[in-house]
């Protein structure tokens, strides 16, 4: 076996080059080892083996930059430069990430766990090379739903300036998680069967290098070249931008990426774009089959591609449902998604309401500010969008949609700590969101929760977000739900003792740790983050201690709003119980992290035991 010889890049050049398709095997069998037992991104990182085992094969990496875009696709990276048996503990707490960071490892140039960021990057460092007069490459590994992004745009437009060192590996596998849409996709693809063009260059090429030395006609037949170009091949764009186009190149074909990438490596004519075409999910039927369902797996039986499931109702899926519904009574209601229809539950929105229903792929930004003018036009939009991802359109959620008081509703999911990381933990939305005044901000404790919280968004009339985790509740679905108040929060144990406040599902983990205390401990469910009921907070506060629990950090979030309530006001001690503030939370196995981090019913009533009076 050609894998276990590999422990460093370096072990790899020794490898003749007809040895490494069957390298490419084992690795692919690793990845699907490994991901069919801890989860983790599957599809993407099928498709990019042979590129990143040319990529290290032909270049000095870290002495040439290698950033991708974005990490899910790296596994193969981190196999190759010396994590092959860590790899193994991938999404493990205490094991390897799944996505490149610098603390990791010295080949991974940078943190990767957000789209759009490669190029402008990989720009930067081949700026300060060239500033250096160094003459190592600055390599960013775009895929194309990436590149959708608009910083990805920014970067490209900004390329010409610094980037001698740069080249752009454009990975086209026509999806990002969910399949591509808009302009550049399409225009990608006619690329790919623009194969015309590429023979009609080298053609030109062959004439223009058998003719005699005369400007005149060169710079003729030059401008034609460019004339044909633009008639037949939309990639001109890229040229357009200032920077070299190369391609389409067949993703999987190990001579054709060596021969391409050793020519590359061999030139300083930067900035350059190899336009590289692989399939997703290659080499396991089942994600090549479905390559958006195996986009990001929590785990599965390799056999029969079954994915494992926790058998209850996910948020997501309840969204998914009642969105559906509300829909179908109020034609006016469009939603919104950023290239994740799936994750974000909104397939049968899709489905049943088709033409009212929009991915603007990768552009977070793009996608709150087109709710914006939705709603606007006298539309009800719903935007559905991660936590984690949020954070990169604060501005467009205060400047377009709050100032203004527009209808829009956000949808937050994966609101709290996810098995991937700091990357993607979404546990910061609450620093920025309760801090935007005029916008409300809830937390079902439950998935009928959630759809009693959209029904009143939609009712309120103005800026609302709905912030809930992945997974469910458990809490079962016809469950009686009691009347949502503006702005108050809901008692759902009473007791004399210690008061315990709770959002969403932590409301169990509060239920739980009240029955541990036996201390007739009062158990409150917040509902509302902004407006928070701080009448209430003082009212239960005197001569008791107040408690919070939240899948949030200790900052910005149910603990400052109780701090802020009870500023001033007679009350018992106070505990906070949620993710540290002053550290990155580590991935893992969000029961592992939780136990870690003390935020278990057992550790949390062994605190208050120790610190609380009944």
């Amino acid at each position: 076996m050609y894998l276990e010889q590999i422990d460093s890049p370096a072990d790899l050049k020794k490898l003749p080059p007809d040895a490494l398709c069957a390298l490419a095997k084992e690795i692919r069998e690793l990845i699907i080892d490994t991901v069919s037992e801890n989860g983790g991104h599957l599809g993407a990182n099928l498709g990019t083996v042979e590129l990143t085992i040319a990529l290290h094969y032909i270049f000095d990496i870290p002495a040439d930059s290698l950033v991708f875009d974005v990490g899910h696709q790296a596994y193969t990276h981190k196999i190759l430069t010396g994590r092959r048996e860590f790899f193994r503990t991938l999404r493990r707490f205490g094991g390897c990430a799944g996505f490149p960071h610098p603390r990791e490892s010295k080949f991974d140039a940078s943190v990767a766990g957000h789209a759009g960021t490669a190029i402008s990057t990989a720009l930067g460092i081949s700026t300060a090379l060239g500033a250096a007069s160094n003459p190592h490459k600055a390599i960013a590994v775009v895929g194309d739903g990436s590149l959708n992004c608009g910083i990805s745009l920014e970067g490209l437009n900004n390329a010409h300036a610094g980037g001698k060192n740069l080249i752009i590996i454009l990975n086209d596998n026509k999806m990002s998680i969910s399949r591509n849409v808009g302009g550049l996709a399409r225009s990608l693809n006619h690329i790919i069967s623009g194969s015309f063009y590429n023979r009609f260059k080298t053609a030109a090429k062959r004439l223009l290098f058998s003719l005699p030395r005369h400007k005149t006609l060169h710079k003729m037949i030059r401008r034609f070249e460019e004339t044909v170009k633009y008639l037949i091949l939309p990639g001109g764009l890229f040229e357009e931008l200032g920077i070299r186009y190369i391609g389409p190149i067949d993703g999987h074909s190990i001579p054709d990426l060596l021969y391409h990438l050793r020519h590359l490596e061999s030139q300083q004519a930067g900035p350059v774009l190899l336009h590289v075409t692989t399939e997703k999910g290659r080499g396991y039927e089942h994600a090549r089959q479905n390559p958006a369902r195996y986009h990001g797996v929590p785990g599965f039986c390799k056999a029969t591609g079954a994915i494992a499931s926790s058998g209850k109702p996910s948020f997501s899926s309840v969204f998914g449902e009642a969105a559906v519904e509300l829909a179908a009574r109020h034609p006016e209601i469009h939603a919104i998604t950023a290239a994740m229809k799936d994750g974000t539950g909104l397939t049968p929105f899709a489905e049943a309401h088709w033409d009212r229903f929009h991915d603007v792929g990768i552009a977070e930004e793009h996608a709150v500010t087109y709710a914006a003018g939705l709603a606007i036009g006298g539309l009800r939009p719903i935007c559905a969008i991660y936590a984690t991802f949020m954070q990169r359109a604060l501005d467009c959620v205060y400047h377009d949609v709050v100032l203004p008081q527009l209808p829009v509703i956000f949808t937050l999911d994966r609101a709290g700590a996810v098995e991937d990381g700091p990357t993607h933990h979404g546990i910061y939305d609450l620093g920025f969101l309760r801090a935007l005044p005029g916008l409300t901000v809830m937390a079902p404790r439950s998935g009928a929760e959630l759809r009693r919280m959209l029904e009143f968004a939609y009712e309120l009339k103005r800026p609302v977000a709905i912030r809930y985790p992945r997974g469910g509740s458990n809490v079962p679905p016809g469950a009686c739900v009691p009347k949502l108040q503006f702005g108050r929060a809901d008692v759902v144990k009473t007791g004399a003792g210690p008061v315990i406040w709770a959002m969403g599902p932590e409301v169990d983990t509060a239920l739980a740790a009240a029955e541990l205390l036996n201390m007739d401990c009062c158990v409150v469910n917040a509902r509302f983050l902004s407006p928070f009921d701080a009448e209430l907070a003082r009212k239960l506060a005197e001569g008791r201690t107040t408690i919070s629990i939240e899948d949030h950090v200790l900052s910005g979030g149910l603990g400052t709003a109780l701090d802020e309530a009870l500023s001033g006001a007679p009350h018992g001690g106070i505990l906070h119980f949620g993710w540290p503030a002053d550290r990155p939370v580590p991935h893992g196995k969000v029961g592992c992290l939780r136990r870690e981090f003390g935020l278990m019913p057992e550790a949390i009533a062994e605190t208050v035991r120790k610190t609380a009076a009944p």
